[in-house]
Formats: C-alpha cells, structure tokens, sequence
C-alpha cells in the first residue's frame, strides 16, 4: 500500500540547505532540473508521541553521534551541545537557511 514518504524542508535559503545536504551529509541526489535536487533518504521509522498540540519534527538517525556532530561542524554549520535521554542521544543541526534538522543516536529498539 505505502512505497515511501516524501519530507518536504522549507527554507529561506533552499539553494543553500540542498548543498547541505548534498555536500555535508552526501545523501545520494537527482536534479529533477534547474537545480531542483530530490534527495534519497536512508531507510526510516515513524512513532506517534502524546502532545497538546499537532506538529511534526524531523530527525536523521546515526549510529555515532559524535563522530557525525564532529564531521557536521567541520564544514561550519553548528550543532547545539547533545543531550541525553533514555531512548538515546540527539543534538539540533542549524541549518545555513535557518531552519533547525534533529539528529540522534537511536538506543530503543529499531523495526
């Protein structure tokens, strides 16, 4: 029935999130033309949480954390100071349109 997502960013500065992500993170990319890039995303989970209000967050998965915030900051886009919950480690990427990307180290248990 369901063959994928497709996550759509907005950004004040699309041309400069999508080098982000094609230079940075190198997610593997198509230009669709005019340099419209669709990006391939690793593969992903859902989860439905409790809260007051509707919204939706995004986060890239990693397995070290560390060693991906340290990569990240190395091209100058900063990362805020990780923290630490029991379903596992995450920071905020700035990204250089403005706009905010989650990232974790998952510790639950993955489908």
């Amino acid at each position: 029935m369901i063959t994928g997502a497709h996550i759509m960013l907005y950004s004040k500065d699309a041309d400069a999130d999508r080098a982000f992500l094609r230079d940075v993170l190198e997610l593997p990319n198509v230009d669709v033309g005019h340099g419209w890039l669709i990006f391939r995303l690793p593969p992903a989970e859902a989860a439905v949480h409790p809260s007051d209000e509707n919204l939706h967050e995004m986060y890239l998965m990693c397995d070290d954390l560390d060693r991906a915030m340290k990569r990240i900051t190395a091209h100058g886009v900063p990362c805020d100071p990780p923290g630490t919950q029991g379903w596992g480690r995450s920071t905020t990427i700035r990204l250089p349109g403005g706009g905010k990307l989650g990232l974790y180290e998952p510790r639950h248990a993955r489908p």
